[in-house]
């Protein structure tokens, strides 16, 4: 009759998946190779699998016949003497094999563990040890220790290992994609998902983790956090992308950051990157899919002044900090149908695009050649030597090989007749500008031209999602832009795609052989912020404005926000959205009465004891000349996080009171 012990070790073996490294080098250990390692030692973020490797090790010493001694540090006491008892045989019997897990838990036992404890070890015995940490780097750089110690961090489960596991817990085809984004290739996650299978899933076809899987996941992945501050924190770090300890601090103002971004950076499922904290993903969703189920309320506040944030930077930051700031934008609201349809956030072949030099120019044309045919590639060499800082060359981040370019052109009123003669899209842009809404004298348009990914051609990737983030923050940043403009071959599928965010003009220009889809935004009519909050969210095309008043409440919030901005800049003020909504009409001198208006309404601010301190944080942000908010901060002797909440309140009433003037009485 075959043991419960056996049954378990059996159905071990069934479950596993990978590390093979792992096994390998602890099989030469167990076998008596002399070069093989003396200590493992395994580490990784909660829920990886490192319990689940050391009780596959421990099958494998069991097998082998060896004596084993299995510690969990949660239960080892701060006494060193405890631990020796405890693991005694290591010390006395040849050949035992000590297993701890948990080890993050008794971490300062560390240095005695490498210096008094591992050294008087009995003959041909083994050490094994799991926890969250990395070992201290003195024992890995340390030559006497390098060829007795292996390090192991456990990576997630690739793409295909988690598919097969989900394949063998028979989830559903058309679930496992949801599964695997919610699990991001993180054992305990795909195991409580597959242990829960379809029950998740509602009407929609939607798979869901429920309470229970939430609630474990959270105790294997997080573990317990300190404070409500803590908590906080984790769950805008959750949400944003990545987190930088500026952003920690505008969106929960009044709490000192410094602390929690420095817990934060030390847990083990976040990664340090350039740009800041970044999740493993099954703890990132977790995390977000926790705070959704049990305080909706709170999930979309956290949400709404994380995309405030980026719209503030989107405006006011130094150009070279924008261009990812839309990609960050949108991938707050990943789960929206429209982005759904657009974006890809896939981390598999991650590129970075860099500008067009001289030696990339017969890369790309092989490339425009394959995909588009030689009557496009001419247009490509065309557009290279008119306009060369239009391209972005995308490069494999792994290899630094090109894979794609894009080129977004910037073509001024009145249009060059040369260019209207060599490239028919740019023609058709033009025919639609003089057909709906010409483009008056010192106003130009965009049009985002080529996208070229032969491996992946005009479908959403990783390309599209960063050109289309540069072009809207140029476009947001650029002064008079009248148009942007998107071209597609495949014009159908990309009519149903972009609908509710660019108006397809019906052009179908032709070049060579291919004819081009040709879709378009007046900048104008919408300003790019609320362009960008509909288009997160938008399930019906914005509504065409009509009439004096050609925004929404949530369009004039934003233009009014971009006319401070704007303020000290007359010329750029000129082009603000703001000066076409209906408190601008009929006014004699509309960019100087407009201004005036606006500071007006700053001051009487003031009249109401709630605005004193808003009035001020507003007229030293936009009005004194101050730099930047931190320089407007001190000059009114404030701290950063106070300074923001005032200016937060300020631009909460400013917008209020401008919006009733909007409405009812714009002469008041």
């Amino acid at each position: 009759m075959v043991s419960v012990g056996e049954r378990l070790s059996r159905a071990r073996v069934r479950a596993f998946l990978g590390r093979e490294e792992e096994l390998s080098r602890f099989g030469e250990a167990l076998a008596g190779d002399p070069h093989a390692p003396f200590a493992f030692y395994v580490y990784g973020p909660g829920g990886i699998g490192k319990s689940t490797l050391l009780r596959r090790l421990a099958d494998h010493a069991r097998a082998a016949g060896r004596l084993l001694v299995e510690l969990d540090g949660r239960f080892v006491s701060r006494d060193p003497a405890d631990f020796e008892r405890a693991a005694g045989p290591f010390l006395d019997v040849p050949g035992t094999v000590l297993f701890v897990d948990s080890f993050e838990h008794c971490q300062w036992l560390e240095s005695w563990l490498w210096h008094h404890f591992l050294p008087r070890a009995a003959d041909d015995t083994l050490v094994v040890l799991g926890g969250r940490r990395a070992p201290q780097p003195q024992w890995t750089a340390d030559p006497a220790w390098s060829g007795l110690l292996h390090v192991s961090e456990l990576e997630p489960f690739s793409a295909e290992q988690a598919r097969s596991l989900l394949v063998a817990a028979e989830i559903r085809p058309e679930l496992r994609d949801r599964v695997l984004r919610f699990a991001g290739g993180n054992p305990l996650a795909l195991s409580l998902a597959a242990a829960a299978g379809s029950a998740g899933c509602g009407r929609e076809e939607i798979w869901a983790p429920t309470a229970d899987v939430l609630r474990t996941l959270l105790a294997g992945l997080i573990g317990e956090v300190p404070t409500a501050a803590h908590r906080r924190a984790l769950e805008v770090a959750a949400q944003a992308h990545s987190t930088s300890e500026e952003l920690l601090a505008a969106v929960l103002p009044g709490e000192d950051v410094h602390p929690l971004f420095s817990w934060l950076r030390d847990l083990p499922f976040i990664e340090s990157t350039l740009r800041g904290l970044h999740p493993h993903d099954a703890a990132r969703e977790t995390l977000a899919a926790d705070l959704r189920w049990r305080a909706p309320n709170a999930f979309e506040a956290v949400r709404q002044r994380l995309a405030d944030e980026y719209l503030r930077i989107l405006r006011e930051a130094p150009e070279e900090r924008v261009w990812t700031v839309t990609d960050d934008l949108f991938y707050l609201f990943r789960e929206g149908a429209t982005l759904a349809r657009l974006r890809s956030w896939s981390r598999e072949d991650e590129v970075h695009d860099r500008p067009l030099r001289p030696e990339d120019i017969d890369v790309i044309l092989r490339m425009a050649t394959e995909t588009e045919g030689a009557a496009s590639a001419d247009l490509v060499r065309y557009w290279a030597h008119r306009q060369p800082q239009a391209f972005s060359v995308y490069r494999l981040v792994s290899t630094g090989r090109i894979v794609a370019f894009t080129a977004r052109l910037v073509l001024p009123s009145p249009p060059d007749a040369q260019d209207l003669a060599t490239d028919p899209v740019v023609a058709a842009a033009w025919r639609y500008t003089e057909a709906t809404a010409p483009v008056g004298p010192g106003e130009h348009i965009g049009v985002s031209r080529f996208s070229v990914y032969p491996e992946q051609y005009q479908v959403p990737s990783r390309v599209i999602d960063l050109s289309s983030s540069r072009a809207q923050a140029e476009a947001a940043r650029a002064r008079g832009r009248a148009y942007g403009f998107a071209v597609f071959r495949d014009a159908e599928t990309w009519a149903e795609r972009v609908k509710g965010t660019l108006a397809d003009t019906g052009a179908r220009p032709r070049v060579g052989e291919y004819t081009y889809g040709l879709f378009a935004v007046d900048w104008r009519q919408l300003p790019v912020e609320a362009w960008l909050m509909n288009f997160i969210s938008a399930t019906e095309p914005p509504a065409a404005p009509s009439g004096p008043s050609p925004v929404s409440r949530s369009a004039f919030d934003q233009a009014v926000r971009e006319a401070l901005a704007h303020w000290r800049d007359v010329d750029a003020f000129a082009a603000c959205a703001l000066m076409r909504a209906r408190l601008a009409a009929d006014l004699g001198d509309p960019v100087g009465e407009l201004r005036a208006l606006l500071r007006r309404a700053v001051d009487d601010l003031a009249l109401d004891p709630r605005g004193v301190r808003a009035r001020e944080a507003l007229a030293a942000g936009y009005f004194s000349g101050a730099p930047t908010q931190e320089a407007a901060a001190r000059r009114l002797g404030l701290p950063y996080g106070t300074y923001r909440r005032h200016l937060r309140q300020g631009l909460d009433l400013l917008c209020e009171a401008l919006w009733q003037q909007e409405l009812h009485d714009p002469r008041r």
